[in-house]
Parts: structure tokens; sequence; C-alpha cells
């Protein structure tokens, strides 16, 4: 409740000052670590600490952050993605992702399944064709 009136008090004072400038930074600053970050808190701590590092149970509350930075940045007229974004998101991953393995992110070999296929077939179409010459070469007779 005390982030949405923060950030009415901020839009308050946003379009107060709107007319000097475009895009307080300290100002957008402040607003998405009061009000996208605090929401992001409650959000994530509800949610079990072990499953801080699975991707598909924190993707929702992750994408729900990004969101909130950019549409607190269309209000304020700020450029998004920006410096102030990149420390956010550092902050937040140093906050809650730290001890995350990279596994399950990285790129991996597909399965052998896969991967057979894309191997054998060029072996076995090179080796085809190469006797498929040579038994040509021998057998010459009447070719021209």
């Amino acid at each position: 409740m005390e982030s949405t009136l923060f950030l009415r008090v901020v839009c308050v004072v946003f379009f107060i000052t709107a007319c000097v400038s475009g895009c307080n930074r300290g100002l957008y600053e402040s607003v998405i670590d009061n009000f996208c970050l605090a929401r992001f808190k409650i959000d994530i701590e509800a949610v079990d600490k072990n499953l801080w590092c699975s991707w598909p149970d924190t993707t929702e509350l992750y994408e729900g952050v990004t969101n909130c930075t950019y549409q607190v940045a269309l209000m304020m007229d700020c450029f998004w993605p920006n410096q102030i974004v990149d420390r956010f998101f550092v902050k937040i991953h140093r906050n809650y992702f730290y001890d995350c393995p990279l596994t399950g992110r990285l790129i991996n070999d597909p399965p052998a399944s896969v991967l057979a296929p894309f191997i054998g077939v060029p072996i076995f179409f090179t080796l085809l064709v190469t006797a498929l010459v040579v038994w040509r070469s021998k057998h010459t007779e009447g070719a021209l």
C-alpha cells in the first residue's frame, strides 16, 4: 500500500515539474527503487527461497519488475533501458540471484538422437559418392 501512495506522490511531483524538464534521473531512480523494487521484494519473498534460482518459478516476477521499470520510464519521459536500469538489475541479481548456478542456462550439446543424423548422413554420402566415382572410373568402357 505504501508503495502505491509513494508512486502517486511522485506522479504529482513529476507532473508539476514536467513542464520544466524531461527525465529527472534522480527521481526515476528513486521511484524504481521505492516502487518497483519494493514490489519485487514482496513478491520474491513470497516464493520459497529454494526456488529463487528456478527460472520457471521466477520468470513472471522478473518480467513484472522489468515491465515496472519500463512503465515508470514511459511516465517520466526517460529512455529505457538506461544505466539506472542496468544498476537496478545488478542490485537485484546481487541480492537475490548471487549464488544461482549457471547450469541450466548454458548452451548444451543436443541429444545423440539429433546429433547422429547430422554427423552420419554427410559421412555416409561422402563415402557413397567416393565409391561411385571409383566404380565408374574402373568401368569406363563405352562411356563416351
